[in-house]
This record gives structure tokens, sequence and C-alpha cells, in this order.
């Protein structure tokens, strides 16, 4: 199958469930939950049939930069769906949503940059999901992260809007949002142990970047985990702490991608 229509598909339904989400929140009233997540997974088995023919190359896995902002993305709102059958998470659809819609149609009509086929191994492979994991993961706790800081900044000055009503207590938002970082904090622990176990040098030119930033994100991450439980670490600290691994993360992986792809061409 063609990847444009499925793409297409993907797009309406996420921007669908975008408009549905907001337009309810926007009168302060809470979306039916089912219908949300019926909308979710119909736009995510769209998006999964646009990615097998973007995903799948004649030389192999072929994970350019927008192909894999897309399967990420795919990744990301997966995470939260089956998050949000048993946590009430389901508000930071709003972001991931809008976010996924982005990226299904940059990767469909967004020209390609360097392309290189990945070795299909199945150790490189558990690699690759266990770094996705981790990346999706860790995404779920920034845009958790935004949403409390912004939950915070209101009820600090008491004016709650539609959105932040509909959010479960602050210290419920908390104990999610280190949920996310725990489980984010284990995958890319896995991940850079799979990469060390699998990978013949993580140090290698064309690694070494992406390797040191990741590394850095890492301890990041586990300093502000060693701070919540000896130091109590919360609200604005937790939030800054969180931004700052996620953006070294994201370096790591998309900055290092877009140099090597549209700058450097290797």
């Amino acid at each position: 199958m063609h990847p444009l229509l499925p793409s297409l598909a993907a797009a309406g339904l996420y921007a669908s469930a975008t408009l549905y989400q907001g337009m309810r929140l926007a009168k302060r009233s809470l979306p039916d939950k089912r219908l949300l997540i019926l909308l979710g997974i119909l736009a995510l088995v769209a998006h999964g049939f646009s990615l097998v023919p973007q995903l799948l190359g004649p030389n192999g896995l072929t994970l350019h930069f927008f192909n894999a902002s897309s399967l990420i993305a795919a990744a990301v709102v997966a995470l939260t769906l089956l998050a949000s059958c048993y946590m009430p998470v389901e508000n930071l659809l709003l972001l991931l949503l809008p976010l996924s819609t982005l990226t299904v149609l940059l990767a469909q009509f967004m020209p390609v940059g360097t392309l290189h086929g990945i070795d299909e191994e199945p150790g490189i492979l558990a690699h690759i999901l266990l770094s996705i994991l981790a990346y999706g993961m860790l995404t779920i706790a920034m845009v958790q992260s935004l949403l409390l800081l912004l939950q915070d900044h209101q009820l600090k000055h008491k004016h709650p809007s539609g959105l932040t009503r509909n959010f479960p207590p602050l210290q419920t938002m908390e104990s999610l949002l280190f949920g996310f970082l725990w489980a984010g904090w284990g995958l890319l622990s896995l991940s850079l142990l799979s990469g060390w176990l699998f990978l013949d040098d993580l140090f290698a030119q064309h690694l070494v970047h992406k390797t040191l930033l990741a590394c850095l994100a890492w301890l990041v991450f586990s300093a502000l985990l060693v701070g919540r439980h000896r130091l109590g670490w919360r609200g604005h600290t937790a939030v800054r702490w969180t931004l700052s691994g996620f953006c070294l993360l994201m370096l790591a992986y998309f900055g290092s991608k877009l140099v090597r792809e549209f700058i450097l061409h290797v």
C-alpha cells in the first residue's frame, strides 16, 4: 500500500481527536474518554500502515530524520493511550496528538536526507526498539512536566482554565511525572546497555556525539531521581531537570541526525 492514503487518514484522525478534545475542554467539560481513545487507536492504526512502507526500504530498515520522528510520535501516542486506560493522563493527548499530526505529514511530504540501511540483526533491532521506547516515555514525562508547570502557575494565581480544571490534583500530577521518569530512565539505561553490547563501537566518529549526549541525559535524569528520593525535589525544580534532560536527549538523537543527514550528508 502506498503510504499517502494512510498518512492522510492518520493526520485527519489525529486532528479530529485534537479538535474534539479541545472543544470539550473549552466548554469546561470532560471529553468522552472511550471516544477519545477510539479515535486515537484508529489514528494509530492508520499511522502504522503509513510507517511500514516508509521504514522498510530496499536496503533494510530506513530511519531517516522524518521517518524516525514519525515512528517515535507513534510510540508516544501508543504509550499514552495504554497509560490512559489505567491512569488519568488523557490530557497529555492535547499536546501529543497535534505533534503526531505534524510528524506523519512531514514523513510523507518532506524530502529525505542521506539514507543508510540499518543492519537488521536482532541485537541492533533490540537497541533501536529500546531507544524508541525510552525516548517516547521521556517525551511523555516532558509533556507531563509542562502540564504540571501550567497547573502550578494557574493555581498560584487562582486563575484555573478549562484545561487545568480537569487535571488531577497537583500531587497526583507529580506522582505521574515521576512514574514516567522512572520508566523512561529504566528504558534509557537498557538502551545504553544494549548499545554497548551490540554496537561495534559506541564512540565511533558518527556515534560519539549521540553517545555522549545520551549519557549526559542519563546522568541528568539519574540526578533528578536521586534528588527526588533523597531531597524531596518537586515542582519547578523537577520540571527544570526534566526539561534539561529531555533537551540533551533530543540533541543526542535528532540534533546529530539532522546534522548528519542534511548538513554533512554522511
